[in-house]
């Protein structure tokens, strides 16, 4: 009697098509890595607001004293990415986004107002980073150099791993015009370096692959510690990952500082955003500058 059910059944099965595999991305396919690139930047979607947070910790490094744990740091970004087209390196996106980073007490973890300077003995108004916009330029299948997009990553054990080295060295925002004659370039390198699994970022069908990252920045000292030419420089040291629901999954001392003092950082820039960048350093300087002006204007 159960023949004939068994026999219906098979017929049935064989009569629903196989599930098409989800397609893969093929990392030496140029498009597709600038496809796996965005995945990790933002999202496959047009306009759909992406969050990172990372956490962690800044050190002095004095030659001849002790490393020191100045503060530690509460940072996110938020971004989006849209469709661009060229018609001679084909489709790719470009990336507008806006960042925060807050220094915070080593020990209770909360905002740190002012700064007792251990060098100086001086209390110092503390200058948090607010940067807006950090947009990237359009990435393209095909180079600005006319040489296709190669994936920079490595494939380990169902996870990709994918470093970025950034040397920076260009003209201090802080100093005048002749540098060149006397030196004081800014000149820092940050590190980032992504970790995603292998089947998020190359499932085709997925738009985001939710990515971890590790952020390590050497730097001159930031400009409000007013150090005054000392030797010495500061690395910071964080990781982090993109939030699955945005901004709600921030720590409180994010979301709380977001609604008190930087109220448009729930949201990224307009994805057509054409202002120049903003760094840590050429915001303190608008931060000086106003400060000034207000102080040179006349008493009313």
């Amino acid at each position: 009697m159960l023949k004939p059910l068994l026999l219906a059944g098979l017929s049935l099965a064989l009569a629903i098509p196989a599930l098409a595999a989800p397609k893969r991305l093929d990392l030496s396919d140029p498009a597709d890595v600038v496809t796996a690139q965005r995945k990790v930047q933002c999202s496959l979607k047009d306009g759909e607001p992406v969050v990172y947070h990372f956490s962690g910790e800044v050190y002095s490094r004095v030659e001849g004293e002790p490393d020191k744990h100045v503060f530690d740091v509460e940072g996110m970004n938020i971004r989006q990415c849209v469709t661009v087209t060229d018609p001679a390196r084909g489709k790719g996106y470009r990336m507008v986004s806006r960042e925060l980073l807050l220094y915070t007490d080593t020990k209770t973890g909360e905002i740190i107002r002012t700064w007792a300077n251990p060098w100086t003995g001086k209390t110092i108004d503390v200058v948090q980073v607010a940067n807006d916009p950090v947009n990237m330029r359009a990435t393209f299948p095909i180079g600005a150099d006319g040489k296709p997009a190669k994936f920079s990553g490595r494939v380990n054990n169902g996870r990709i791993f994918m470093p970025a080295v950034i040397p920076l060295y260009y003209t201090n925002p802080l100093a005048g015009d002749y540098q060149d004659f006397v030196g004081n370039k800014y000149h820092s390198m940050e590190i980032f370096d992504f970790v995603a699994e292998e089947a998020d970022l190359l499932d085709a069908s997925k738009t985001r692959a939710n990515p971890s990252i590790a952020w390590v920045r050497m730097s001159p000292w930031l400009p409000w510690m007013e150090m005054t030419g000392r030797n010495g420089v500061l690395v910071f040291n964080a990781m982090g990952q993109t939030m699955p629901n945005g901004i709600s999954d921030l720590p409180k001392v994010i979301t709380d500082e977001i609604k008190l003092n930087y109220p448009i950082w729930d949201r990224p820039p307009p994805a057509d955003d054409a202002r120049p960048n903003e760094t840590s350093w050429t915001y303190f300087k608008k931060k000086v500058d106003a400060r000034r002006a207000a102080e040179k204007a006349p008493a009313k």
